[in-house]
């Protein structure tokens, strides 16, 4: 067995190299090129070269929503807890998941719906300052293209729920609207991809990120 020994602080650095010299000559808008190359480097998955969405001018618009200390939502705790918080807290931003909140269940049990679409109407609450980060529940999707649809624009949605029932209808229903998003076309995502492209954006902004991933 052959191990390749490098510190620990030249793991990430040698693998964002290997990714860019197995992307050999595929062209990568500049902009988009740290988030998508985070999303392989999360998954060693080079499909999302090809999959990841970006409506137009949606990274600035995320790091302009960031600057301005945009909550940011989760769908899942697993999300949640692969946001860095400390890069987030630099720039004002809060991360926050309500899935587990008791008012969220209580009323997801009385009307026999999702716990993700209830979050949703409750993150709505908070203001149209805010970006969404699904990496889960197509529910939470659809919901929010309902309110999308009845006037509620929130700076950015990352869709990427990870699936079969509902999962493609749910991301193209988001890439329909005219609220800026971050897709992962088709079945794959996940609670990681949503966490990944989170950070992939606090860390475009943040030049002293090294000390805290």
């Amino acid at each position: 067995m052959k191990i390749d020994r490098i510190a620990p602080m030249d793991i990430e650095r040698e693998s964002f190299r290997i990714i860019t010299e197995e992307l050999g000559d595929r062209v990568i808008d500049p902009e988009k090129a740290p988030i998508v190359k985070r999303v392989i480097h999360t998954s060693a998955d080079f499909d999302y070269a090809d999959t990841l969405y970006f409506s137009e001018n949606a990274v600035r618009l995320a790091l302009d929503a960031i600057r301005g200390g945009a909550w940011i939502v989760t769908d899942t705790q697993m999300a949640l807890a692969g946001i860095n918080k400390r890069a987030a807290a630099r720039f004002g931003c809060e991360a926050v998941c309500f899935m587990s909140d008791a008012d969220v269940a209580k009323r997801a049990r009385d009307e026999g719906i999702t716990r993700a679409r209830v979050s949703m109407d409750k993150a709505a609450d908070l203001g149209e300052n805010v970006i969404f980060a699904i990496g889960n529940a197509p529910t939470a999707l659809i919901r929010l293209r309902e309110r999308i649809d009845a006037g509620y624009r929130p700076k950015l949605i990352i869709g990427v729920p990870v699936g079969f029932v509902n999962v493609v209808a749910s991301k193209e229903g988001i890439i329909e609207t005219d609220v800026p998003c971050i897709v992962a076309r088709g079945r794959k995502g996940g609670s990681n991809i949503a966490a990944c492209i989170v950070n992939a954006l606090l860390y475009m902004l943040d030049e002293t990120r090294g000390a805290d991933k």
